[in-house]
């Protein structure tokens, strides 16, 4: 049997791309011998020098769900933040109910009262933290999610991506995580990439 994998998966909870990676790689444990550690970032932290404001209108919610995760991860640990993560994206991107956080926390059997941090600055330093570390694993020319393995020597490499939709299960999500492991056992390889032509599909493909 191969030796079990941890891999570290950073999102902000708002990104549609980042859910879809994230169920890709909720099936792959299914099919590998593959931990994941989940991990918050800020898109919000990410834009928050630029000139525009990519996010439009969003941009000031934006802060509100992640600093909900980061409070659950402090109190509850890693199992209750992926937990909060997979309740947050079904209520934000199934269903479009994107402002109830008290009964996304409740999906995830965690006190809906965290939600008060959503206008706190308190946890901010802590996402901060963590999303420091996502960047200096794959730059700060990304976005979400970034995915980090331990490369050939040990040492940790982080990738922005992959960004694939809809997320395929079964062992084609499994062939994609070996192909994602293969490039990142390669020295010197940046980056793959092609101009997206669909919307976000939450369905599951094949």
């Amino acid at each position: 049997m191969s030796e079990q994998r941890t891999v570290d998966f950073w999102f902000d909870p708002v990104c549609p791309y980042t859910w879809i990676t994230s169920r890709w790689m909720v099936e792959v444990t299914k099919v590998r011998p593959v931990a994941v550690r989940w991990r918050v970032m800020s898109l919000s932290v990410l834009n928050e020098h630029r000139d525009d404001n990519p996010e439009g209108e969003w941009g000031d919610y934006m802060w509100a769900p992640v600093r909900v995760c980061a409070a659950v991860e402090e109190q509850f640990g890693q199992r209750a933040l992926g937990d909060l993560f997979t309740a947050m994206g079904t209520r934000f991107h199934i269903r479009g109910d994107w402002g109830n956080l008290p009964a996304a926390l409740a999906d995830a059997g965690l006190p809906e009262g965290i939600a008060e941090v959503a206008e706190s600055t308190a946890y901010d330093e802590a996402i901060r933290s963590s999303h420091a570390q996502a960047v200096a694993l794959a730059g700060d020319d990304i976005g979400t999610p970034v995915l980090s393995v331990a490369g050939p020597g040990g040492e940790r490499v982080g990738f922005f991506g992959p960004v694939v939709s809809p997320a395929p299960t079964g062992e084609t999500a499994g062939r994609l995580w070996d192909g994602f492991l293969l490039l990142a056992a390669v020295p010197g390889f940046y980056e793959v990439k092609r101009t997206r032509t669909e919307e976000p599909r939450f369905d599951m493909g094949d």
